[in-house]
Parts: C-alpha cells; sequence; structure tokens
C-alpha cells in the first residue's frame, strides 16, 4: 500500500476490484406492512371481519392499525412472508441450470419469526422438503446444522438465521442474503454482507461465481444512506450499552466518599469484567482494527485508576459498540442494563423513580410464576423488595445483590404479548435493483490517511505547535496545506470529508491538546486563592475537556454534567465578571488553532 495508508484501510470496494472478493447486487423491495404497518381502514371487507375478530377487545374497541415493528415480533403475517419467499425463489441466483436456489441465508428478527418462515415455506413449496432450515440458538446442535449448510453437496440450500450466520462463517457457496429484518450497526451490516463476498469458482454451472443477490425488505440500505452510517441512539447494542454503564459507574466510584472496602472491591471486579470484555475483541475485525488505541488502552487494568467524564464520552462512542454480546438470556441482560442504570444514578444523586417501577413491575411478575425452585429460593429477597422499605434505604450493595440474585429469574417472566398469526393480504410497492455503492463504505482513503499523518507526525513543529496552544501563524497554515492538500491528497478531497472546516482546527481535534499547556492557559484561575472548590472544580472540567478534543467551539456542553454537577455557570460563578474571564480563555484557546 501507499505511505501513509494504514493497513485497516483496505475496502471492500479495493478488495473486489483485485478480485479477492465478489460483488453484490442489491434488490431493495418495499412491502407495505413491513414500512407502514397494518391499517385497519386500507384492508379488503374480507380481512376487516378478520382483523376485528383478531383485535377488537372485551370493550368492543379496535385499534385503528398495528404498527410495522410489531410485525415479525407478535403478529406474523403470513402473505408478508409468503411475498418474501416468492421474490426469493422467483429471482434468487441459481445452480444447477436453474433447478436449484444457490446457498443463501435469511435473516430473521428472533426464533418465532424464523420458525413461521420454515412453517410457510414447507407450505409453499412442499416438494423441496428439507431446503430449509432453522439455524439459531436455540438448537441443540447448531454446529452440525451449520457443518451441514456449508457442505456444497448437503441441504439445507437455506438457512434461516437469528444471530448464529451473521458473523464469523465462511460458506463461499452463499450467492443470496435476505435481510428480513433492521440491521441497526452500520459494522454489523457490513460484517452481515461479508457472509456472500466469498470468491467460488466453478460454482454457477463451471462458471465462476462473479456476484451475489441481497435481498432486503427492512429499508437496510436506504437506513445507512439516509444516515450517512452515524449511529442513532438507538443502535448501541445492549452489551455495549451495559459496558457503557459499567464504566460510568467506575468513574463514579473514584470519588471519596466511596472508597470503602467493599466499593473498592466491586471496582475492582468491574474493572476485570470490562478488561476481560476488551480483551476478548478480535484484533483483525475491521471495525476493531480503526479502534484499536482504545482497545489496547482499556485492555489492562492500570489505565482505569484515573478516570476523566471525557473518557466516558470517549468509552460509550469508540469502545461500547465493539463489545461482543454474551452468550446470556437476553431478558437477564436487560435486567443487568436496568440495575446498572439505577446504581448509576444513585452515585449521581439522581432520582431513579422510573427505573425503580420498572424494577418492581419486574420482580412482581417474577413473583407470579409459582413452583420453580429457582424462584423460590429468592423468596425473601423478593418480599423484602415488594413489602418493606428494603428499596428505599438501599445503596450500591443493595442493587448489586438484587442483580447478581434475580438476573436469571427473568426468563421465567411469562411473555406480555399475545402471538398473533395473521394472513392479511401484504402489498409490495416497489422492487429498485441497484448495483453496489461499495465507494461509500465506512472508511474514505483519504480520511484515513489524513488523520493517519496527523497522529503519526506530532512531533511535526506546526503540529506540535497546535498540541502545545502556540498560536499558528499564515506560514504555519501553509505547512498544513502543504501536508494535507498536497502531500496526503488534494484540497476537494479534504473539502469533501471535512468541508470548510479551517486546517488547525481539523489538526487540534485529532491531537488534543497537551495537558501542561491547557493548565499554563487557565493558571490565572487555577492559582487563584479566591476562588472556591466549586469554581476550581468548573475549571478543571473544561481544562479536561479541551486536553481532550482539542477546543471548545460549542459551550453548550458547560450546561451539562459534568460542568454542572455541582451548580450552573450562574450558581457557581455569582461574580460574572469571574467567569467571563475563563470565556476570554476558552476563545483564546481557540483562536490559537487559526492563523492570525
Amino acid at each position: 500500500m501507499e505511505s501513509g495508508v494504514p493497513t485497516y484501510g483496505y475496502e471492500l470496494a479495493q478488495a473486489v476490484q483485485d478480485g479477492y472478493l465478489v460483488d453484490f447486487m442489491s434488490v431493495e423491495t418495499t412491502l407495505k406492512f413491513i414500512q407502514q404497518g397494518i391499517v385497519y381502514d386500507e384492508l379488503s371487507d374480507e380481512d376487516k371481519e378478520i382483523y376485528e375478530d383478531t383485535f377488537e377487545d372485551e370493550n368492543g374497541e379496535l385499534p385503528e392499525s398495528i404498527a410495522s415493528s410489531a410485525l415479525n415480533e407478535w403478529i406474523f403475517n403470513e402473505d408478508t412472508i409468503r411475498e418474501v419467499l416468492h421474490i426469493l425463489m422467483t429471482h434468487g441466483l441459481k445452480i444447477d441450470y436453474g433447478n436449484k436456489i444457490g446457498k443463501t441465508i435469511i435473516f430473521a428478527k428472533n426464533h418465532t419469526h424464523a420458525e413461521k418462515i420454515l412453517e410457510v415455506f414447507g407450505k409453499e413449496y412442499p416438494h423441496l422438503n428439507g431446503y430449509a432450515k432453522v439455524i439459531d440458538n436455540y438448537m441443540t446442535y447448531a454446529q452440525s446444522a451449520i457443518d451441514e449448510f456449508s457442505d456444497p453437496k448437503k441441504m439445507p440450500q437455506i438457512a434461516i438465521s437469528v444471530d448464529m450466520l451473521d458473523t464469523g462463517i465462511d460458506v463461499p457457496e452463499v450467492l443470496n442474503l435476505v435481510f428480513f429484518k433492521k440491521v441497526m450497526s452500520k459494522a454489523k451490516f457490513w460484517q452481515m454482507i461479508g457472509r456472500g463476498t466469498r470468491l467460488c469458482p466453478g460454482l454457477i454451472d463451471g462458471v465462476d461465481k462473479d456476484k451475489f443477490y441481497i435481498f432486503d425488505f427492512c429499508g437496510n440500505f436506504e437506513f445507512f444512506r439516509m444516515n450517512k452510517g452515524k449511529p442513532t441512539a438507538n443502535m448501541i447494542a445492549l452489551q455495549g450499552a451495559i459496558f457503557g454503564l459499567q464504566f460510568e459507574i467506575t468513574y463514579k466510584l473514584q470519588n471519596l466518599q466511596y472508597q470503602t472496602e467493599r466499593l473498592i472491591a466491586y471496582r475492582k471486579a468491574l474493572v476485570e469484567h470490562m478488561t476481560g470484555k476488551v480483551q476478548e475483541l478480535n484484533r483483525e475485525n475491521f471495525a476493531v482494527r480503526q479502534h484499536l488505541r482504545y482497545v489496547d488502552q482499556y485492555a489492562v487494568p492500570e489505565n482505569y485508576q484515573a478516570l476523566t467524564y471525557e473518557d466516558t464520552l470517549m468509552v460509550r462512542e469508540e469502545l461500547a459498540p465493539l463489545i461482543e454480546p454474551e452468550n446470556d438470556d437476553a431478558k437477564a441482560l436487560r435486567f443487568d442494563a436496568l440495575m446498572y442504570g439505577i446504581e448509576l444514578a444513585y452515585l449521581a444523586g439522581k432520582k431513579y423513580s422510573r427505573a425503580r417501577h420498572d424494577l418492581i413491575k419486574k420482580v412482581s411478575a417474577v413473583a407470579s410464576v409459582a413452583n420453580i425452585p429457582e424462584i423460590m429460593m429468592q423468596a425473601e429477597l423478593i418480599d423484602k423488595i415488594l413489602h418493606t422499605d428494603y428499596l428505599d434505604n438501599a445503596g450500591i450493595d443493595e442493587f448489586e445483590h438484587i442483580r447478581e440474585s434475580l438476573r436469571d429469574l427473568m426468563k421465567y417472566i411469562p411473555t406480555g404479548k399475545i402471538i398473533y398469526d395473521t394472513d392479511f393480504d401484504d402489498e409490495i410497492l416497489s422492487i429498485d435493483w441497484k448495483e453496489s455503492e461499495l465507494d461509500s463504505d465506512d472508511l474514505k482513503n483519504y480520511k484515513a490517511k489524513a488523520e493517519y499523518y496527523v497522529r503519526q507526525h506530532q512531533d511535526n513543529a506546526v503540529i506540535a505547535k497546535l498540541k502545545s496552544n502556540v498560536p499558528l501563524t499564515g506560514a504555519d497554515v501553509k505547512v498544513l496545506e502543504e501536508i494535507l492538500w498536497s502531500e496526503v491528497g488534494t484540497r476537494q478531497e479534504y473539502q469533501a470529508e471535512y468541508g470548510e472546516k479551517p486546517l488547525g482546527e481539523f489538526v487540534r481535534e485529532i491531537v488534543g491538546l497537551d495537558m501542561s499547556a491547557a493548565k499554563a492557559a487557565f493558571a490565572e484561575f487555577l492559582n487563584d486563592a479566591n476562588l472556591d472548590s466549586r469554581q476550581i472544580y468548573f475549571v478543571n472540567q473544561i481544562v479536561e475537556y479541551i486536553v481532550h478534543n482539542g477546543m471548545m467551539k460549542d459551550l453548550s456542553v458547560l450546561q451539562e454534567t459534568p460542568f454542572t454537577d455541582q451548580g450552573s455557570i450562574v450558581e457557581v460563578f455569582t461574580d460574572l465578571t469571574v467567569w467571563m474571564g475563563i470565556r476570554r480563555v476558552i476563545e483564546q484557546v481557540n483562536a490559537n488553532a487559526l492563523a492570525a
């Protein structure tokens, strides 16, 4: 590779161009119910009658519609599944001179959905016995089923998967992927696409596999086009959310008030667990390799000793989404997340009435299940939670005891929703065949080179100036232009990635600000004997923020924790002239990244 390009920058587009992987074509189909839900007024008269019989409650009330999110969660509509299978079986790539569908993976939403797909397939294609099979973690012999699917001479041709075939399997014969669920993580989405990219010589009647099809019924391609691959608040996986909560608890437990023997031990246990989760990450994985700096940092316990608020933000953004899911019951993990959230709220001195309500609701649901020995063993704790003031007086030790004691009982809570099987007539709104857009993958070559260059050349005189808060000159900017607009790439490439962002600002955001330089900038206030402890705390938080981010352009962050942990600006700085002086220093630090 050319000089300055990190080795993890070998993109799928380049691998296809170089002949190491296979390109794809997407078949993006919009089904009415999946996009719009099931609307009563839009059904046929016959279907309206069935809808009324199915969903009318005891008071004679009828919902106007069923949300699309309910589909394949607690409503399984046979005609929707029939349409999906028909499109696959009609348009999917075939082998044996068109007589057999090529190896296919259908990504289903959950186990019930997978089983329903198999049931409908059996009805529609009764002559293809053994052709399709559900492969998920409900199976006793999942690995042998995967081995059979991986064997080109054996059935099944269609594997209906819930999570098990999303990553890590290598079946070169795969010709069709079917996305029958939404995938909220772009990294996961591309890993799933990777199941079809393997070369396979002579697969299609002696001709080499040169393409595979992706049938997308849930708008995944469109979602990532619209969001430019940026994760939304809902995207972080449950395991990543738990990791983030554990990290924030670890940060809070540094406070002197929590230095008791039991809480020190609890913090140590959390650190051991988190370092273990980070060490489990596959360093060869594409997504992980982009964040190795943080993976290396938090794979060792020593780096958890003096955490800052900025570290919690960085971990939530950079590291938590990479954490691998536990091989554990989802209900138990959701209970973990609930309890860690309560612990964090307690440490932050915040109310957690909503979470407490959720906890009591879950414990009540467990208590309603009779004759299960595991539940009976926890009867005393359950009774204390429901019928005493135990929660009113609880602290971290008690909350953690609740989490450890009850998490494995959550699986016994009965499912709240009744499962409905329906067969309303669905409708295909559109089918779009599109060539792959591989050049829109996450890692832009210019972006990789530019950021890599800056990180690797922090001894460069101009880059060192920016890190040390020394004002830039016009000549310094010319040096940056030569590097970023000539040596690394072109001005057009820079502007395509970063718009009109000044070069000094771009570099400063990558390298941050040296701690000693930041403290020197604010020394007037940090060393002022007239400032009280709250004001010193506030200034220190600003210093930490600027050290991590390089500058503070958006002052609205000062209205959030940790800045407000000891009061708002107006409450902390009753003499606003002191605050105005601090603000001038912030503005000067920002200005030093720009040429005068």
